[in-house]
Formats: structure tokens, C-alpha cells, sequence
């Protein structure tokens, strides 16, 4: 881990400083020693389960980490420090100049234990840190250089990739001009294609933003590291969406997994104490300019805050968090103000009179005064409808948004259920071999593909054969049968923000809960899909009595999913039934508690055929957020491993009572009737559609396409 952090924070020995005399020893010694110290470590098992891409699997540290088990350590290795509002603060031990203790320049995450050292950019791991320190105190050493750990090497692949990252880094900000060499007319009309004509042509130099002309892009300088050297650049390209709105496509060298750019933080100062949080470098322009305070933006918008980051944000005393002008930026402002620390967060709540700093600039409205009108994000646990006032109406104006996202595959799904929103919990089950395991995984790509972050914890089936369910589905095709275009799929595929737990049959629920919030706070996870809740029942006490142990369960779920502010869809199994009957709520394996504590529950139901496979319809019987209900029927195509709504006019969406009564399931069983010919139909079209092109899909070569 050391070799990728440290060599990526371009850290060298001139940039650290000598030894000091007192101190001076042969570092190849210390190297020696932190490789054998990990060594013997090693004979205790795995020090930590972290894997080196964490983009495809996520994992949780074999022991959790505590703030009180931090702070013990450092007390343990005489290390002062004090409390900051996300991360302790104590002085680092990666130089040797004489004020160092006086700097309280080394950063620990309180929540991860991860560490950032201010002074030369070195950043890695609680372990990473605990390894340095027992190093020096074995070795009697008052500080370790960062450059001892440079022994741990990039591979070729990785420092290839890392130069020809550098090489379209400044290819690309070589090739762009600013806005100053561009005539007036050429500068006006950008910034009218950017809608930003209010944004003065000295904001734009003072943040270094300039143009591209071969994709008529702005282009977004990150510049860090102890020499603030040029690290990547964001490009933003402008197309019109009609009535006079514009959309936003935004392409980042390197790719967004490694670009932690806080656009604006090489103009705040050190006395700076306030500091605004937007949502796009634009937004970043428009504050700055319109009132002059510090401000930044987050580099992959409201849809994410990477712990990474804190360390840059602890010397601000006050947050404001203005993340857009959208329910969506609100709710992300909400949980990121707990990662900030609540005490110091205020909120810019959306609504007509406030929008995104980059509108209200464009509008005339003080951006001043909607600073200062903010809300603290801190609130105490009794409140009145005054304080609630505000919230209740943006519900009303905001309907849709408030409804959540909208599914792409199945719009009825969203006559029914409205859309998918946080802090739910949904139950799923199905018959046994019905597809309860491909269907989810298509609803949450669904999602993901909108940018929902999702967590997949499934501990029925690999994830390398979940993955490979997901991928067909997402490329529409087998395939196997169409190897040619692998490459292609994948690398689309590979931007998703989905992510998978490592975990594989039985678990102890603790283990997945600690898991999912480390998830949480580490990538911002919206939803977490568990299949299924039976493999966490194994683990617990047999002495207890198992309904007993599923309430428990399904209660510890029920809690994340509204504390975390995150959706979790839990698939359970139901009990037996009788083939020819159709499930019900009342089917869901254990006791009433998974029904109830959930806010959607959803039925893959089957009808089983003789003569060809069954016919399936998904059921919605709980709807906590409006109280809809209904059934709708699905067409599975295998060549896709998709379901999909059939041909229009063949079926029609069905709302039945929130309560069924006798005989609804003849009703129902009536509507599903479909031809079988159609089926068939549908598969042949699927399949000839996936048939192999002549010439593959390929990207064009640049950023855009």
C-alpha cells in the first residue's frame, strides 16, 4: 500500500529534509526493519483484509477500529494530540525539523484510522501508522523519512499507467488557453454556451480555468502535493437540454476513482475559518465571486464526500454546505454534515428563491444573504412544526423529487411505488428458483446506472458470478458469445459506482453490519442489497429460538437503513407453500417483524406451465409512502437475463386494495395470461439484436465520444 501512496504524493528525500545529528542512521536499516517488524506480524494472521482495488470489493478491517482504541495507542507511544471534528490532530513523524511537535500537522481519521501528513503529503492506513511507530520505538528514532518506504515499488503495469496518466494530464492543460488570450466575442459566447456570462473573466484566471477548443470543454486545474504540481484536470463540456437549460458531461484525467480534487483549496488561506461546499467548480465561482468567501467544491458532486478529504476541511470552523438547488444535493448535505461534524455544518436549504450559487448568480439574487439565512445542521431531539415548517413545504413543492429515483426499466414499478428512497427498507421474496437473485440485481443496476452508489452483499453466489449476471445484463447480450466487445462492456461497466462485499455464506450479522457502515461512510453507499437474510441466521446462538434471532436481524437493518439514510432491500425466502398458491405477505418466511418493520414489500410471483416456464409478476402488497399497491407482469428474456415489461396492450397495470380479499388471486392469475408466442418472440428479436456486428463497438480515442 505504501509503494502507490507514497510514490503518488511525489514525496522525495530533498523534500524531507536530512537527518538531524541526534538522529542520523543508515536509512536502509529502517527500511529492514518495518519489513521485518511486518513480518513477524504476519505469523498473528492477516493484519488487515483491505484489498487493493477497493472499487470492485469491500471489506472491513479484522478488528474494528474505535476513536478510544486510536487514542489509547497514541497515549501508548507518548503521541500528543487533540480532538478535531473529523480526524485527531498530532504532530508528524515523517520530519525532523526542530518546530515539529509545536505543528500539529498529522491527521487520523477518528473513523477509520486512516492518516494524511500535511508536511509531505504520506498518507495510508491505521496500520501503516502503527507499523512507522513501533518501527521508530524499536529503533530508538524520533522521526522515520518518508523515502524509506519507497522501497515498496510500483509494478510496470501501475507506473505506466501512472506516466501516461501525467502525459494526458499535460497534454491536455499544455494544449488549453485561458480566457484572457481569447478575443472578447470568442470568451462571450463560451460563456454563454456555459451559461456563466456573469462570471467575470478574472475569477476565471484567479482559479486557473481555461479552455479547450478541440471538445469546446473548460478545463479545471488540480494542483497539489508539496510542490503544488499539477495532478489532473477535470474537463466540462456544455450541450443544450432545451428551455434554456443546460447539461453538464464531465470527463476527469485521472479516472474519477483517483481524482480527490477540492477544487478552489490552493486560495484558501491558513487564517481562513469559514468556507463554503458546493457542488461543482462552477458553484465555486459564483461564491467566490459574489461574496468572497473561501469556497470549494467537491470533486464528484452531492454524490459523494471521500474520506480523504477531511483532513483539508479541519480548519474550518464553519461549513456551509450548498450542494445545489435539488432535493437530491439535500438529502446528500444532511449525511454529509455528520462526516464534517454537526456542530460546525449549516445547511442551504433548495428551494424557488434558492437555487444553485451558479443560478442565483445568473438570477441577481444575494448570495450573501442565502449564505447567511442558512440552518444549522445540529438540531435538538424535540422540535416544533416551526423548525419543521420549511421541510414540510419543500415535500409539497417537491414532489417528485422527494418520490425518489425513478427506475429506467420498469416505470411500473414507479406508477406503484413512486421511486427508490433513502432510509427504506424493502423485503423481497419469491419462490425458490423463481429469479429472485437476477431480478434484484437488475432493479439495483437500474439504479446504479442513474448513480445510485450500491453495496452488493451477496452471500448465496460468488460475486465473480454475480458480476458476470450484472454485466450481461448491462450490455444487453451474451457475452460469450461476443467476446470481441468484453472490453468494451467492461470498461463501462467498471465506472458504476457499484461495489461488492467479499463475504460468502454464513455470516455473523455484526461483521455485515460493520461492513455496510464502513461502506457508508467510506463511499457514500444509497443502497445496500442483502441476499439473503437466511445466511445471517447460522451464525447466531442455536439456543435461541431462530424467529427470535430474525427479529433481531431484520430490527438491526431497520435501524441502519434510518440512521445510515440508506435504502437496504433485504431478500428473504419465503416459507413452504403449495405450488398452485400464490405468496402472500403472510408467506414471508419467520415471524409478522419482517412486514412490519419494512416500508416496501415486494412478491416475485410464479404461475407455474406445463408446457413452458412459468409466467412471473412482480407484486407490490406494502407501500409505506403512499400506500399504492398492485401487480404487474414481467417477461424474462433469456439472452439478456433481464425482466422487462411486455409488449404494450398486451398487459395492463393493475392497483389491487392495500388489504387483498378472497378471491383476488383468480384476478390476478387472469391478468397474467400472456401467449406463449410472445415469449418466444421476444427472445428472437433479443437474440438477433446481441448477433456480433462486423465491426465491434469501439470508443473514439479522447475524453469525449
Amino acid at each position: 500500500m505504501w509503494r502507490r501512496l507514497l510514490l503518488r504524493a511525489t514525496t522525495c528525500p530533498s523534500q524531507v529534509g536530512p537527518p538531524s545529528s541526534a538522529s542520523r542512521r543508515d536509512p536502509s536499516s529502517l527500511f529492514v526493519g518495518l519489513l521485518t517488524h511486518r513480518h513477524a506480524r504476519a505469523w498473528r494472521g492477516p493484519v488487515r483484509a483491505y484489498k487493493k482495488d477497493a472499487k470492485s470489493t469491500v471489506d472491513f478491517p479484522v478488528s474494528a477500529i474505535t476513536v478510544t482504541d486510536i487514542k489509547q495507542y497514541l497515549r501508548s507511544k507518548e503521541v500528543p494530540f487533540h480532538d478535531g471534528f473529523s480526524c485527531l490532530h498530532a504532530p508528524t513523524i515523517f520530519t525532523d525539523t526542530a518546530p515539529r511537535g509545536e505543528r500539529f500537522s498529522l491527521f487520523v481519521d477518528k473513523t477509520t484510522g486512516q492518516f494524511l501528513c500535511m508536511d509531505t503529503q504520506v498518507e495510508g492506513s491505521w496500520e501503516d501508522l502503527q507499523d512507522c511507530l513501533e518501527v521508530m520505538q524499536k529503533e530508538e528514532q524520533d522521526f522515520i523519512s518518508p523515502h524509506v518506504l519507497l522501497g515498496y515499488a510500483e509494478s510496470a503495469e501501475e507506473q505506466d499507467q501512472h506516466e501516461r496518466e501525467l502525459r494526458e494530464v499535460q497534454g491536455i492543460w499544455s494544449s488549453s488557453v485561458a480566457f484572457s488570450d481569447l478575443t472578447e466575442d470568442e470568451a462571450q459566447l463560451v460563456k454563454a454556451m456555459f451559461q456563466i456570462t456573469k462570471i467575470s473573466n478574472a475569477t476565471l484566471k484567479k482559479f486557473g480555468v481555461r479552455l479547450f477548443k478541440p471538445t469546446k470543454s473548460l478545463v479545471f486545474p488540480w494542483f497539489g502535493g508539496p510542490d503544488s504540481s499539477l495532478k489532473g484536470v477535470k474537463l466540462l463540456s456544455a450541450q443544450s437540454a432545451g428551455d434554456d437549460k443546460v447539461s453538464y458531461n464531465e470527463a476527469t484525467v485521472p479516472k474519477w476513482s483517483s481524482y480527490n480534487n477540492l477544487f478552489g483549496l490552493p486560495l484558501v488561506g491558513r487564517m481562513d475559518s469559514d468556507v463554503v461546499l458546493t457542488g461543482g467548480e462552477l458553484d465555486t465561482l459564483a461564491v467566490s465571486q459574489a461574496t468572497g468567501l473561501a469556497s470549494v467544491a467537491l470533486p464528484r458532486g452531492a454524490s459523494c464526500l471521500p474520506p480523504a478529504l477531511l483532513p483539508y476541511l479541519e480548519q474550518f470552523k464553519r461549513v456551509t454546505l450548498w450542494l445545489g438547488g435539488d432535493m437530491r444535493s439535500w438529502e446528500a448535505s444532511k449525511i454529509f454534515s455528520r462526516k464534517l461534524g454537526l456542530r460546525r455544518c449549516s445547511l442551504v436549504r433548495p428551494g424557488e428563491y434558492r437555487p444553485c450559487p451558479g443560478e442565483a448568480l445568473a438570477q441577481g439574487k444575494n448570495l450573501s444573504r442565502i449564505i447567511k439565512a442558512s440552518i444549522p445542521a445540529a438540531h435538538k431531539s424535540i422540535v416544533s412544526f416551526k423548525q419543521l415548517r420549511d421541510d414540510v413545504y419543500g415535500e409539497l413543492v417537491n414532489t417528485e423529487q422527494v418520490a425518489g429515483v425513478k427506475w429506467a426499466r420498469f416505470p411500473d414499478l414507479n406508477r406503484i411505488l413512486k421511486g427508490h428512497r433513502k432510509g427504506e427498507l424493502t423485503v423481497f421474496t419469491g419462490p425458490t428458483g423463481s429469479g429472485k437473485t437476477t431480478f434484484i440485481s437488475e432493479l439495483a443496476l437500474d439504479l446504479c446506472m442513474q448513480g445510485v452508489n450500491t453495496l452488493w452483499g451477496s452471500f448465496e453466489i460468488n460475486n465473480v458470478r454475480l458480476a458476470k449476471i450484472m454485466l450481461t445484463q448491462f450490455a444487453l447480450q451474451r457475452l460469450e458469445e461476443n467476446l470481441e466487445q468484453y472490453d468494451f462492456w467492461a470498461d463501462k461497466f467498471e465506472e458504476l459506482p457499484l461495489y461488492f462485499m467479499t463475504f460468502h455464506g454464513q455470516q455473523n450479522i455484526k461483521s455485515v453490519l460493520d461492513t455496510m457502515q464502513h461502506a457508508v461512510y467510506l463511499y457514500d453507499i444509497n443502497h445496500v442489497v442483502i441476499d439473503n437474510l437466511q445466511f445471517m441466521m447460522g451464525q447466531e446462538n442455536l439456543s435461541i429460538d431462530k424467529f427470535a434471532v430474525q427479529d433481531h436481524i431484520i430490527a438491526a437493518f431497520r435501524k441502519f437503513a434510518t440512521n445510515s439514510s440508506c435504502h437496504v432491500t433485504l431478500i428473504i425466502h419465503p416459507r413452504k407453500e403449495e405450488d398452485d398458491r400464490e405468496l402472500q405477505t403472510a408467506s414471508i418466511f419467520g415471524s409478522a417483524k419482517a412486514s412490519q418493520e419494512a416500508d416496501n414489500v415486494l412478491i416475485l410471483q410464479e404461475k407455474k406451465l406445463v408446457t413452458c416456464p412459468g409466467r412471473r409478476s412482480l407484486q407490490v402488497t406494502k407501500n409505506r409512502f403512499d400506500g399504492d399497491v398492485g401487480i404487474f407482469p414481467l417477461d424474462f428474456l433469456k439472452s439478456s437475463l433481464t425482466f422487462s415489461a411486455p409488449i404494450k396492450g398486451k398487459h395492463k397495470l393493475r392497483k389491487v386494495a392495500a388489504k387483498p380479499e378472497e378471491g383476488e388471486g383468480e384476478d390476478e392469475q387472469g391478468g397474467e395470461a400472456s401467449p406463449k408466442k410472445e415469449v418466444v418472440k421476444r427472445e428472437k428479436s433479443a437474440k438477433k439484436s446481441s448477433q456480433p456486428a462486423k465491426n465491434p463497438p469501439t470508443e473514439k480515442k479522447g475524453l469525449f465520444f
